[in-house]
């Protein structure tokens, strides 16, 4: 029977277009996944939207238009085709606005109400619409600014529903220490128990009656559900918790065996980690395995937003450089739970060094050769012939270990520079190999055969193990190599010699080299186009 994985990106707020920023997470999380199911798990991929609340219904009367029809606007105009335009390999895309979240949210409530987990009483507190989130008198400091976007606050006064922190606070430690990853990094633990816990958890305000946009409470329909119960619950609405088929949730949430990582942003953790796994207690279900929180891709002046004119979208990088360089970048850029700088100069320097001088190069190279000595036949597997040819087989087969151990500890980035130095490995193989002084002696013939067999293996594996990244150009890798559909297994990796008798193709370059000075500018009068239009 197949492992099962399922994994959940944020869902995320379509208040306006998304940039490169959402592009990163979901792709992330989207390389996990092809790489789960390149492995032979049974993987479901989650990512969606959060459309409800008083800034949703805020700009949508700035715009003129109803709510629902902003938000479809916006999901069915900017996002639905961003992650298509990235190859997002999702199984799902959850709307809070859709029939079955809505209707499963209202349930929720309902049971939470009926168990006097959640209670009526009145809220008086500083509350952001742009973080959708109550502030302390303390936090919010004299001069009355959020502590997140450090925009002013504003008080309200109003009757709410609350759920029972106090009930769960318990239960939510003795979480924590049991499962050491539950939280990672764990710094981000530590940070929700001395920051939040320690000082005495307050009730969570669930509900609000000061707008409309939202959820409606079945017992009193002057209220709407909050955003953070509404949104949180997302992760098993989707899979059809208290719905009539609930199949895909029995599969995936309810089967212990099955792994569950959500994957956020760090604005984010107090909610995922702390009032999540309380729902759930609430619910009597299971908790996740792990709730990892990613960096975040910044821009020079700070963290990309719209608002600040500073946010540079996906398509003109993908219209220019093609989506596998784009996807490559946002994997080799920003470690996988650290932040990153998205510059011009950086970007390019990762096309020209990974992909067209090691990647690309190694495989022009190996083709040029076959083609040149072997009339375009991959030589026959004959085994380890010399140290160098021992050194790289080992090489290959102790690089899939070390991917697969980065990669189920979602050490993602780490997995993948495994890779590259394989490739780096085997173009100096290459050069310690010198097959050109080889081919010009008759009594070397099968040490020539023996280094094409190990770079075409090389270049084999090295574009299975990078096809979760390049989806595009590991498929031109396997053609270059003659390999059929079938041949496209990951399990091929171990088969050192499968590839003898096939005829290689020279194709077109992989990655053509970028003209640095050039392609600089170009990318940074597309970092300019954002700012140019909020100036206007």
């Amino acid at each position: 029977m197949s492992k099962k994985f399922y994994i959940t990106t944020p869902i995320y707020y379509p208040s306006a277009s998304p940039h490169l920023g959402h592009a990163y997470c979901t792709t992330m999380c989207d390389i996990i996944a092809r790489g789960k199911r390149m492995r032979g798990y049974d993987v479901f991929f989650l990512t969606g939207t959060d459309e409800h609340g008083e800034k949703i219904e805020d700009n949508a009367k700035a715009k003129g238009v109803t709510p629902q029809e902003f938000v479809d606007e916006i999901v069915n105009d900017k996002f639905l085709p961003l992650w298509k335009a990235m190859e997002i390999s999702n199984d799902d895309f959850i709307r809070t606005t859709s029939p079955r979240h809505v209707e499963t949210v209202q349930k929720i409530f309902s049971r939470m109400l009926a168990q006097d987990d959640i209670y009526l009483s009145t809220y008086t507190g500083w509350y952001c619409v742009h973080e959708e989130t109550y502030w302390t008198e303390t936090q919010v400091g004299p001069e009355h600014l959020c502590p997140e976007c450090h925009r002013p606050v504003e008080k309200k006064d109003e009757a709410a529903y609350f759920f029972r922190c106090s009930k769960y606070v318990d239960k939510l430690l003795s979480l924590y220490d049991s499962n050491p990853e539950f939280i990672t990094p764990s710094s981000k633990k530590n940070e929700m128990v001395n920051t939040f816990i320690k000082p005495g958890l307050q009730d969570l305000c669930v509900s609000r009656t000061s707008f409309d946009w939202g959820i409606p409470v079945r017992e009193n329909p002057g209220h709407v559900v909050y955003v953070w119960l509404d949104a949180l619950t997302n992760y098993i609405t989707a899979l059809g918790y208290l719905q009539e088929n609930d199949e895909k949730f029995q599969e995936f949430w309810n089967d212990p065996s099955t792994e569950i990582v959500h994957v956020i942003g760090a604005d984010i953790t107090r909610f995922h980690t702390i009032y999540w796994p309380m729902f759930l207690e609430s619910l009597g279900l299971r908790q996740p395995n792990r709730i990892f929180v990613h960096g975040l891709l910044m821009m020079k002046d700070g963290k990309m937003s719209k608002s600040k004119g500073n946010a540079i979208s996906a398509y003109p990088l993908i219209d220019r450089y093609g989506v596998d360089a784009v996807r490559y970048y946002l994997l080799s850029e920003v470690p996988f739970g650290q932040d990153g700088t998205f510059t011009p100069e950086q970007f390019v320097m990762r096309v020209n060094q990974d992909l067209a001088n090691n990647l690309g190069n190694l495989l022009n190279r190996t083709v040029s050769m076959i083609l040149k000595y072997f009339d375009g036949v991959i030589p026959a597997w004959q085994g380890d012939l010399t140290d160098l040819d021992e050194e790289l087989s080992a090489l290959v087969g102790k690089t899939k270990i070390a991917y697969e151990s980065y990669n189920d500890d979602l050490k993602v980035s780490e997995a993948y520079v495994e890779v590259m130095n394989l490739v780096s490995r085997a173009n100096k193989y290459i050069e310690e190999t010198a097959p050109w002084a080889l081919a010009k002696d008759p009594g070397k013939k099968k040490e020539l055969e023996s280094v094409m067999a190990h770079l075409a293996h090389v270049l084999y594996s090295a574009g299975m193990m990078m096809k979760p990244v390049l989806v595009h150009k590991s498929d031109a890798i396997f053609a270059s190599l003659g390999c059929q559909e079938e041949d496209k297994q990951y399990e091929n990796i171990s088969r050192l010699g499968f590839l003898g008798g096939r005829k290689v193709v020279k194709g077109e370059q992989l990655f053509p080299r970028l003209d640095a000075e050039k392609e600089i500018q170009a990318i940074a009068d597309m970092m300019a186009a954002p700012k140019e239009k909020a100036a206007a």
